[in-house]
């Protein structure tokens, strides 16, 4: 079937809905990378097994992550009329008791993590029912009581595998609206007035990059989606393509039409294969309603959308360096200008943005710009998913508004440290953002408050270390991953980041001396101005930072005579 008009839509939007609250039970399994992890698609098959051997009357499917990965695999059980029970940590040997009792209307109370009496999909709306009131409700969950979902509204709760989900609480209606009744000038000017910027670390406004590749000269133009996620501990856009890929194809959608390119692209690292496989299904779903190809929405606009996979190298996430790659040619960064709104990918002028950045287009022109721009704070709205990581309590994805200080998204959310011991600092923004210690987490997490202490939004990593970490090891180790990283194109990248890794090595091992501490100051500033992208503009950020608020920790490597 080929959606053209708002009834075929509505039409697969209430097949949608049929799906996801089937008047019949429904159990679903959080089967994304984290979820497959610990056992969840093991738990999915067994299920499965049981449900067809015994020709129980069960919907079993799939779902994306809800988030916190620490409780994975998660479970959730929708008994009609009842709220939405999700169990935490559930083991193979659970899955018997899971079918038996909520057959009979109940759960095991000893895996309830919280129930979902209804859900604000922003899209659409679903109630579930009140009962089960013994158990908290997911407000009353600490990790998720001071998160906002937008980006994330649909992850563990719709089965990433099926547009008609995506459909049945909204999805593509934004798409139909901005195609159908609004022109694409009046589009940009929608996420232009929304305040979204760039989600992928530069924090560039979005409506106005747009507005430079449309205005571009030349027929032919691309669009690009940046999945190439290489920051170590950072795994948010692997997440949400992985729990809710339509999100994104209906953002670049969106984006097409408003700049008049025909093509768009996702390039992302070959290293995520599910992100990859259910990217490729969406796409053939979305192919077969008409929502990509010829004539959408019989409009006479034309858009599809390749893949296009990288091999994994960190520097293709430069702009540059990632239209060389798509390009089939070696990875490296050149000089700018001229941007890749003026020449991009085959020379043709090309709008890049992240993954986080299309998934925010959907909400924005359902919404409108006003609701979104009441998100966050002034000059950063909307919200930001990060993944919480390293030695923090609650490990997983944390979505908030722009302007929630460190100090909310380590201590409500994240429980503080792991194990009871005393969080000792934070890194953000990945290998290359700076080490901000526990004084400072008052910091509101914005583009320009991160900036003025020394370190970066980056697409959203964050990386908690508590009292027994060194700081002098944890600039050696980004400094490692960064010297290993560099494409070797530039001097000061590749042969100053392989001397800082030499005195840092040295340092550690008790041999440095105060002219080496001089030394390497001197070398990550060096290498901030003068390397050619990102990569090395900014890879030195873990060691001046941590310079800066750990000097002692260097001083204390360092013996007195030397």
């Amino acid at each position: 079937m080929r959606i053209q008009t708002s009834e075929d839509l509505d039409s697969i939007r209430k097949k949608g809905l049929q799906k996801i609250q089937p008047g019949r039970l429904r159990i679903g399994v959080g089967t994304s990378s984290c979820g497959i992890a610990v056992g969840g698609m093991a738990l999915y098959n067994l299920l499965d097994e049981i449900i067809q051997t015994k020709n129980l009357d069960i919907s079993l499917v799939k779902t994306g992550c809800i988030g916190f990965c620490k409780e994975e695999p998660i479970v959730s059980v929708s008994i009609p009329g009842k709220a939405l029970v999700l169990l935490r940590k559930v083991k193979p040997d659970d899955v018997e008791r899971i079918i038996s009792l909520a057959l009979h209307g109940d759960v095991p109370s000893d895996r309830v993590l919280c129930t979902i009496s209804d859900w604000d999909h922003i899209t659409g709306n679903l109630v579930y029912g009140n009962e089960f009131d013994t158990f908290p409700e997911y407000g009353e969950i600490p990790f998720f009581a001071h998160q906002k979902k937008v980006i994330l509204r649909d992850s563990g709760l719709i089965n990433p595998e099926d547009i008609d989900e995506y459909i049945g609480i909204g999805g593509y209606f934004a798409a139909y609206k901005a195609l159908t009744s609004m022109k694409p000038d009046a589009i940009i000017d929608e996420v232009k007035r929304s305040g979204l910027r760039g989600r992928g670390g530069a924090g560039f406004p979005a409506g106005l990059k747009w507005e430079i590749t449309k205005k571009a000269p030349g027929e032919e133009k691309f669009i690009v989606c940046n999945a190439d996620e290489g920051d170590p501990g950072a795994y948010m856009n692997r997440n949400e393509m992985e729990s809710d890929p339509h999100m994104l194809l209906e953002g670049m959608l969106i984006g097409a039409y408003a700049m008049g390119v025909s093509e768009g692209l996702i390039y992302i690292r070959a290293e995520y294969p599910l992100a990859i496989e259910r990217l490729m299904l969406a796409l053939d779903q979305a192919r077969t309603y008409g929502l990509l190809g010829k004539n959408i929405f019989n409009t006479g606009f034309d858009f599809d959308i390749r893949i296009a996979t990288g091999a994994g190298a960190f520097v293709c996430g430069e702009s540059t360096a990632l239209a060389a790659s798509i390009e089939g040619k070696t990875g490296r960064p050149r000089l700018r200008p001229p941007r890749l709104t003026e020449k991009g990918v085959f020379g043709k002028p090309t709008d890049l943005n992240n993954v986080e950045t299309w998934c925010n287009v959907p909400v924005i022109i359902a919404k409108g710009a006003l609701w979104y721009s009441s998100i966050g704070a002034k000059g950063n709205t909307g919200t930001k998913v990060f993944s919480l990581v390293g030695k923090v309590d609650n490990i997983g994805m944390v979505e908030v508004p722009l302007g929630t200080s460190l100090h909310s998204i380590i201590y409500d959310i994240g429980n503080g440290g792991a194990l009871g011991k005393e969080v000792k600092a934070v890194q953000t923004g990945g290998p290359s953002g700076g080490c901000i210690p526990v004084r400072l987490f008052d910091t509101p997490v914005d583009f320009e408050s991160l900036n003025q202490v020394g370190t970066m939004m980056g697409s959203g990593g964050l990386v908690v270390m508590d009292e027994d970490t060194n700081m002098v090891d944890i600039a050696r180790y980004f400094i490692n991953f960064a010297s290993g990283e560099s494409c070797g194109k530039c001097v000061p990248c590749r042969e100053g980041l392989k001397h800082m890794l030499l005195i840092l090595n040295r340092i550690v091992a008790g041999k440095g001396t105060r002219q080496d501490i001089g030394l390497l100051r001197e070398l990550a500033e060096t290498v901030q101005k003068t390397s050619l992208c990102g990569l090395g503009q900014t890879a030195p950020n873990p060691v001046l930072t941590t310079m800066q608020y750990f000097k002692e920790e260097y001083d204390d490597l360092i013996s007195p005579e030397a």
